[in-house]
């Protein structure tokens, strides 16, 4: 199987062009390439197809094999790699993701994307559309307790469920014991589909600062939809402009909530690691 590696802001993936290849088994190729020891290493893996709704689809595996909704890091990295590898010669693209479509628009630096800016569309608030259980519509700085400690959690649906809870300064967020709390939250009985877990600090109006734990990866260096997540969850909680940047392990990612036409844009960068080729178990 020949692919590519890439990366939105360390959010890593390997990437398949299926325009030129097929790939039968992709649960069971995911949790292979994903491992860091064994395969490539990797978040998941996602194939580059064609759709009959968009100019490309995004199909998208987590690490663990299960499929994913949709990723902001690795829709940026489709445009990317659909541009640079010559599928398309369009700066203004529709992707499918799960049957979403989402709007990209593509800046250039020496005939290469070099950022890119997505419209993923309409948070979701309301609780079973997320889905969490809940007595309320919306969970908006809810209690829920977890491993024992009692948190603020603000539910948000990007495409994939998130749980943003915010930290207070008694938290140093780098300490955080991610790896123990993540999984708890990720399997919390009030998720029926698991969830992606943000843990945040407020730097100021302006800034965020999260760290991600993603159902069915882990942690991650990066989640677009969890940022985006973390940007309106900061807004409905009154700590943020509609306008923020969101500051991740491995890099950071412009967030505008356009709250007239309620839609959430975000802006940043994609990056090729490197092409290879893997003999599949």
């Amino acid at each position: 199987m020949k692919f590519t590696k890439m990366h939105g802001i360390g959010n890593d993936y390997v990437y398949v062009n299926c325009f030129t290849q097929s790939v039968p088994e992709p649960e069971k190729t995911a949790r292979f390439v994903s491992d860091r020891h064994f395969g490539i290493g990797s978040d998941g893996l996602i194939l580059i197809k064609p759709s009959k709704i968009a100019d490309f689809e995004m199909e998208m595996y987590n690490a663990d094999g299960s499929r994913g909704a949709m990723c902001g890091n690795g829709i940026r990295c489709v445009a990317k790699y659909v541009y640079d590898y010559g599928l398309t010669d369009k700066t203004q693209l529709t992707i499918e993701a799960l049957g979403q479509i989402k709007y990209l628009d593509l800046t250039l630096s020496e005939g290469k994307v070099a950022s890119v800016r997505v419209n993923m569309g309409k948070p979701e608030l309301v609780a079973k559309n997320i889905p969490v259980l809940s007595d309320t519509d919306t969970v908006l700085a809810q209690p829920v307790t977890v491993c024992g400690v009692t948190y603020q959690m603000t539910c948000v649906s990007m495409g994939n469920p998130h749980c943003v809870v915010f930290l207070d300064d008694t938290y140093d967020l780098d300490q955080l014991e991610i790896e123990k709390i993540g999984p708890c939250f990720e399997n919390h009985p009030c998720f029926p589909n698991r969830v992606n877990t943000e843990f945040v600090k407020v730097l100021n109006q302006n800034t965020l600062q999260m760290r991600v734990w993603e159902r069915g990866s882990a942690e991650t260096l990066a989640c677009g939809t969890g940022a985006c997540a973390v940007a309106v969850a900061g807004v409905l909680n009154g700590y943020t402009k509609n306008q923020a940047t969101v500051k991740l392990r491995g890099g950071d990612l412009e967030i505008f909530w356009d709250k007239e036409a309620d839609a959430v844009y975000m802006t940043g960068p994609a990056t090729v690691v490197y092409e290879g080729e893997i003999d599949l178990p």
